[in-house]
Protein backbone atom coordinates (compact mmCIF):
# COMPACT_ATOMS: atom_id res chain seq x y z
CA UNK A 1 0.00 0.00 0.00
CA UNK A 2 1.46 3.37 -1.01
CA UNK A 3 1.54 6.42 1.29
CA UNK A 4 -1.27 7.92 -0.78
CA UNK A 5 -3.45 4.84 -0.46
CA UNK A 6 -2.75 4.59 3.27
CA UNK A 7 -3.59 8.21 3.86
CA UNK A 8 -6.87 7.81 2.00
CA UNK A 9 -7.66 4.73 4.12
CA UNK A 10 -7.06 6.64 7.35
CA UNK A 11 -9.17 9.55 6.21
CA UNK A 12 -11.99 7.51 4.68
CA UNK A 13 -12.14 5.32 7.76
CA UNK A 14 -12.39 8.33 10.02
CA UNK A 15 -15.25 9.67 7.89
CA UNK A 16 -17.03 6.32 8.00
CA UNK A 17 -17.13 6.58 11.79
CA UNK A 18 -19.08 9.83 11.49
CA UNK A 19 -16.20 12.01 12.59
CA UNK A 20 -15.69 15.33 10.88
CA UNK A 21 -14.45 18.79 11.74
CA UNK A 22 -17.25 21.32 11.58
CA UNK A 23 -14.93 24.04 10.31
CA UNK A 24 -13.97 22.03 7.22
CA UNK A 25 -15.95 23.48 4.34
CA UNK A 26 -17.65 21.38 1.67
CA UNK A 27 -15.45 23.05 -0.94
CA UNK A 28 -12.33 21.94 0.90
CA UNK A 29 -13.65 18.41 1.12
CA UNK A 30 -14.28 18.31 -2.62
CA UNK A 31 -10.88 19.79 -3.37
CA UNK A 32 -9.04 17.31 -1.18
CA UNK A 33 -11.10 14.29 -2.17
CA UNK A 34 -10.67 13.01 1.37
CA UNK A 35 -11.83 14.06 4.81
CA UNK A 36 -10.04 14.28 8.14
CA UNK A 37 -11.77 14.63 11.20
CA UNK A 38 -12.47 15.68 14.62
CA UNK A 39 -15.05 13.95 16.73
CA UNK A 40 -18.16 16.09 16.66
CA UNK A 41 -20.21 13.78 18.83
CA UNK A 42 -17.76 12.32 21.32
CA UNK A 43 -19.07 12.09 24.83
CA UNK A 44 -16.69 10.63 27.40
CA UNK A 45 -17.29 12.75 30.45
CA UNK A 46 -13.83 14.36 30.29
CA UNK A 47 -13.33 18.08 30.91
CA UNK A 48 -13.92 20.30 27.92
CA UNK A 49 -11.02 22.43 26.79
CA UNK A 50 -10.38 25.41 24.58
CA UNK A 51 -9.56 24.63 20.97
CA UNK A 52 -6.63 27.05 21.18
CA UNK A 53 -3.38 25.30 20.33
CA UNK A 54 -5.19 22.09 19.47
CA UNK A 55 -4.27 20.52 16.12
CA UNK A 56 -6.82 19.29 13.61
CA UNK A 57 -5.58 15.76 14.33
CA UNK A 58 -2.79 14.19 16.36
CA UNK A 59 -0.51 11.32 15.32
CA UNK A 60 1.11 9.35 18.15
CA UNK A 61 3.81 7.12 16.67
CA UNK A 62 6.30 4.65 18.13
CA UNK A 63 9.54 4.26 16.16
CA UNK A 64 11.24 1.00 15.25
CA UNK A 65 14.15 -0.82 16.82
CA UNK A 66 17.41 1.14 17.06
CA UNK A 67 15.99 4.22 15.37
CA UNK A 68 17.01 7.53 16.97
CA UNK A 69 14.48 9.35 19.19
CA UNK A 70 11.55 10.73 17.24
CA UNK A 71 8.88 9.10 15.11
CA UNK A 72 11.39 7.40 12.81
CA UNK A 73 11.39 7.39 9.02
CA UNK A 74 8.18 5.36 8.68
CA UNK A 75 6.29 7.55 11.14
CA UNK A 76 7.57 10.71 9.45
CA UNK A 77 6.45 9.42 6.06
CA UNK A 78 2.96 8.85 7.45
CA UNK A 79 2.80 12.32 9.00
CA UNK A 80 4.17 14.00 5.86
CA UNK A 81 1.57 12.22 3.73
CA UNK A 82 -1.29 13.24 6.00
CA UNK A 83 -0.15 16.85 6.01
CA UNK A 84 0.39 16.99 2.27
CA UNK A 85 -2.91 15.43 1.31
CA UNK A 86 -5.09 17.28 3.80
CA UNK A 87 -3.39 20.66 4.19
CA UNK A 88 -4.36 20.41 7.85
CA UNK A 89 -2.54 21.03 11.07
CA UNK A 90 -1.40 17.52 12.05
CA UNK A 91 0.17 17.35 15.48
CA UNK A 92 2.84 14.74 16.16
CA UNK A 93 3.94 12.95 19.30
CA UNK A 94 6.91 10.58 19.31
CA UNK A 95 6.47 7.85 21.90
CA UNK A 96 9.31 8.12 24.42
CA UNK A 97 10.90 4.73 25.01
CA UNK A 98 14.18 2.90 24.48
CA UNK A 99 13.77 1.12 21.17
CA UNK A 100 16.75 -1.13 21.95
CA UNK A 101 17.73 -4.32 20.16
CA UNK A 102 16.75 -6.44 23.17
CA UNK A 103 13.24 -4.97 23.07
CA UNK A 104 12.88 -4.75 26.83
CA UNK A 105 11.08 -1.42 26.96
CA UNK A 106 7.82 -1.86 25.05
CA UNK A 107 6.00 -1.61 28.39
CA UNK A 108 7.61 1.80 28.97
CA UNK A 109 6.50 2.79 25.49
CA UNK A 110 2.92 1.76 26.14
CA UNK A 111 2.83 3.74 29.39
CA UNK A 112 4.14 6.85 27.65
CA UNK A 113 1.77 6.49 24.70
CA UNK A 114 -1.28 6.00 26.91
CA UNK A 115 -0.29 8.96 29.07
CA UNK A 116 -0.06 11.20 26.02
CA UNK A 117 -3.28 9.94 24.45
CA UNK A 118 -5.17 10.62 27.67
CA UNK A 119 -3.55 14.03 28.06
CA UNK A 120 -4.47 15.02 24.51
CA UNK A 121 -8.03 13.76 24.96
CA UNK A 122 -8.46 15.87 28.08
CA UNK A 123 -6.77 18.97 26.65
CA UNK A 124 -8.17 18.75 23.10
CA UNK A 125 -11.39 16.69 23.21
CA UNK A 126 -12.28 17.67 19.63
CA UNK A 127 -8.99 16.46 18.17
CA UNK A 128 -9.09 12.93 16.71
CA UNK A 129 -6.03 10.82 17.30
CA UNK A 130 -4.23 8.43 14.97
CA UNK A 131 -1.99 5.80 16.58
CA UNK A 132 0.86 4.13 14.76
CA UNK A 133 4.02 2.12 15.14
CA UNK A 134 6.73 0.46 13.10
CA UNK A 135 8.51 -2.81 13.99
CA UNK A 136 9.10 -2.74 17.76
CA UNK A 137 6.93 0.36 17.83
CA UNK A 138 4.12 -1.72 16.38
CA UNK A 139 4.40 -3.98 19.43
CA UNK A 140 4.01 -0.89 21.59
CA UNK A 141 0.72 -0.14 19.84
CA UNK A 142 -0.32 -3.77 20.18
CA UNK A 143 -0.09 -3.29 23.94
CA UNK A 144 -1.87 0.06 23.87
CA UNK A 145 -4.79 -1.44 21.97
CA UNK A 146 -5.03 -4.50 24.20
CA UNK A 147 -3.46 -7.05 21.84
CA UNK A 148 -1.21 -9.25 23.98
CA UNK A 149 -0.09 -11.32 20.95
CA UNK A 150 -0.89 -14.63 22.59
CA UNK A 151 0.15 -13.48 26.04
CA UNK A 152 3.66 -12.48 24.98
CA UNK A 153 3.26 -8.73 25.42
CA UNK A 154 2.58 -7.00 28.72
CA UNK A 155 2.04 -3.33 29.44
CA UNK A 156 -0.40 -0.47 29.75
CA UNK A 157 -3.60 -0.57 27.70
CA UNK A 158 -5.63 2.52 26.84
CA UNK A 159 -8.74 2.66 29.06
CA UNK A 160 -11.97 2.00 27.20
CA UNK A 161 -13.41 5.44 27.96
CA UNK A 162 -10.76 6.98 25.69
CA UNK A 163 -11.32 4.64 22.77
CA UNK A 164 -13.65 6.96 20.86
CA UNK A 165 -10.91 9.57 20.68
CA UNK A 166 -8.89 7.24 18.44
CA UNK A 167 -9.94 7.55 14.80
CA UNK A 168 -7.50 5.00 13.37
CA UNK A 169 -4.60 2.70 14.23
CA UNK A 170 -1.92 1.73 11.71
CA UNK A 171 1.09 -0.53 12.20
CA UNK A 172 3.95 -1.44 9.87
CA UNK A 173 6.05 -4.61 10.11
CA UNK A 174 4.12 -5.86 13.13
CA UNK A 175 5.29 -9.19 14.58
CA UNK A 176 1.68 -9.77 15.66
CA UNK A 177 0.87 -10.45 12.00
CA UNK A 178 3.39 -13.29 11.86
CA UNK A 179 1.96 -14.84 15.02
CA UNK A 180 -1.58 -14.64 13.65
CA UNK A 181 -2.75 -12.17 16.27
CA UNK A 182 -2.99 -8.74 14.58
CA UNK A 183 -4.76 -5.79 16.13
CA UNK A 184 -7.46 -6.09 13.49
CA UNK A 185 -8.71 -9.37 14.95
CA UNK A 186 -7.46 -9.29 18.55
CA UNK A 187 -8.43 -5.85 19.79
CA UNK A 188 -12.15 -5.60 20.62
CA UNK A 189 -12.04 -1.82 20.90
CA UNK A 190 -9.73 -0.92 18.02
CA UNK A 191 -9.78 -3.84 15.59
CA UNK A 192 -12.47 -2.35 13.37
CA UNK A 193 -10.52 0.88 12.89
CA UNK A 194 -7.05 -0.66 12.54
CA UNK A 195 -4.84 -1.73 9.66
CA UNK A 196 -1.66 -3.84 9.86
CA UNK A 197 0.65 -3.38 6.88
CA UNK A 198 3.29 -5.99 6.01
CA UNK A 199 5.59 -6.19 3.00
CA UNK A 200 5.29 -9.68 1.44
CA UNK A 201 9.00 -10.38 2.05
CA UNK A 202 9.20 -8.93 5.58
CA UNK A 203 10.41 -11.70 7.94
CA UNK A 204 9.14 -9.85 11.02
CA UNK A 205 5.49 -9.88 10.01
CA UNK A 206 5.33 -12.47 7.22
CA UNK A 207 5.68 -16.20 7.86
CA UNK A 208 5.80 -17.30 4.23
CA UNK A 209 8.76 -18.14 1.98
CA UNK A 210 11.02 -15.65 0.21
CA UNK A 211 11.62 -13.40 3.19
CA UNK A 212 14.56 -11.01 3.21
CA UNK A 213 15.60 -8.46 5.81
CA UNK A 214 15.34 -5.77 3.19
CA UNK A 215 11.61 -6.41 3.19
CA UNK A 216 11.48 -5.05 6.72
CA UNK A 217 13.93 -2.19 6.39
Amino acid sequence: MSNHQLTRWVLRHSWSRGLRRASLSAAAVLAAGVVLIAPSAVSRGVPSASADDCPDAEVTFARGTDEPPGVGRVGQALVDSLRQQTGMNIGVYAVNYKASLLQLHTDDGSKDAVSHIKSMADKCPNTPQVLGGYSQGASVMDIVTGDSVGGILRGTTLPAQYANMVAAVVTFGNVADRSGAPITTQSPLFGSRAIDLCNPSDPICHAGPGNEWSGHT
